[in-house]
């Protein structure tokens, strides 16, 4: 489409922008903002750019250290749609606060093109480094930008470097959306006018999620019928407390001898805890009791989730954890700790418990008393059900209709000019 096409009447065109995305080298990385925005291209044109972080020197590494830093195609399609893939230059462990600007100047010449496509407004997710640089990009080639906060804004708000860059971006965001009210509310700490900023949660896939058969499902991983299980899912790092339930395991064995703790989730980019994990299970000898399984693909998920009593996440921060949904979705009460927006999931007591992050004897009570009590799971499928996606596409899509409708249309010969 040529640029003489772009304006106001041809409707949202949109670049989504993000570091974290689904990949043929990662291919579990960011499904979440796939899921959200793939909803969306359903219902307009809609391409990806996702930059990666490139240094001097990383292909000689990586012929030396095979599956360091794997590097996707620049260009892959997914569903139909075009993902594109540029590097920026970004050092390991050193000036991060270049980050976002590195990500723009990189970056520039693919969405330039892009708008010359007719694309017509940016939608990124993560305030920095990803927002700071959409935003710059915005500025830049005057488009619209939306920035989605999802949760690593609360510990860069504690970095006074990245605190004033999160800051930046959101100043100069079109509209800023999040995924809980507590992110909201950090943004509008943060200087965000309250007018311009959203809580959009993420949905539930109804059609992926959904109970399965108990005794098929524990058939699968070699559960007893009279076994009480509980279950994690998460990337195998340290913000997600996968040890910290560990460390409750011999005192709730003590009342529930036939405990078994199911652990989902692999390596993701922000690190990897496996070995970790596995020693800590290894020293206090609940080998038979604590079951890796893996990374596993979305429509996978039932399985072990309807195999399990009681999911759990002793996570140090989420902004909206959509797998507690996926959770409630097979079935199943959560207990979670009471940091970002855990509390706005598992709102209400037939829900759930939240406990207060860091407290062992708390958490260990709130999963002897879930596995004990009977929970009213109807309630509990009838919830995940109202959190369907349709909802939240169809306020992204209002709200994108919005920011494209208030952007003026271009004057073109201005701009070949300028």
């Amino acid at each position: 489409m040529s640029l003489a096409g772009a304006t106001a009447l041809d409707g949202p065109r949109l670049i989504v922008f993000s570091s974290l995305f689904p990949n043929s080298v990662q291919p579990h990385a960011g499904l979440f903002i796939r899921e959200r925005m793939f909803r969306v291209g359903r219902h307009l044109p809609l391409t990806v750019v996702s930059p990666r972080p490139w240094f001097p020197g990383q292909s000689l590494i990586r012929r030396l250290r095979p599956g360091y830093r794997p590097q996707p195609a620049r260009l892959e399609k997914q569903d139909g749609i075009e993902v594109r893939f540029p590097h920026f230059l970004a050092l390991p462990g050193l000036l991060r606060q270049l980050d976002g600007a590195m990500m723009a100047l990189a970056c520039l010449p693919t969405v330039w093109r892009l708008k010359r496509q007719g694309y017509n407004l940016i939608d990124a997710h993560f305030a920095y480094p990803d927002g700071y640089a959409a935003t710059l990009l915005g500025r830049w080639l005057s488009l619209p930008t939306s920035i989605t906060l999802r949760g690593t804004e609360v510990p860069h708000s504690r970095n006074p470097a990245l605190r004033a860059r999160v800051a930046r971006a959101l100043a100069r965001a079109t509209r800023v959306f999040s995924v809980s009210d507590s992110l909201r509310q950090l943004a509008i700490s943060l200087g965000l006018p309250a007018e311009k900023g959203r809580v959009i949660g993420n949905g539930i896939d109804l059609e992926r999620f959904h109970p399965v058969p108990r005794a098929a499902a524990r058939g699968r991983f070699g559960l007893a019928d009279e076994a009480r299980v509980l279950i994690s899912v998460g990337a195998l790092v340290e913000r997600k407390g996968f040890h910290r339930v560990i460390e409750c395991l011999p005192e709730l064995l003590k009342d529930e001898p036939n405990l078994h703790y199911l652990i989902v989730g692999g390596a993701n980019p922000e690190g990897d805890l496996l070995p970790e994990l596995r020693a800590q299970v290894a020293a206090a000898g609940l080998e038979a009791r604590v079951h890796f399984l893996g990374a596993l693909p979305p429509e996978e998920l039932k399985w072990p989730l309807s195999a399990a009593d009681v999911f759990v996440l002793a996570t140090r921060n989420e902004g909206w954890a959509n797998v507690f949904l996926e959770a409630m979705a097979c079935g199943l009460p959560v207990v979670a700790t009471a940091v970002g927006g855990n509390r706005e999931v598992v709102c209400r007591p037939e829900l759930g418990t939240i406990v207060p992050f860091g407290n062992k004897a708390a958490l260990t009570e709130a999963l002897r008393d879930a596995l004990k009590r009977e929970w009213p799971r109807q309630a509990i499928l009838a919830y995940a059900a109202e959190n369907a996606w349709d909802t939240r596409v169809n306020i992204l899509l209002a709200e994108f209709a919005a920011m494209h409708a208030e952007t003026p249309a271009l004057d073109l010969n201005k701009e070949a000019c300028s």
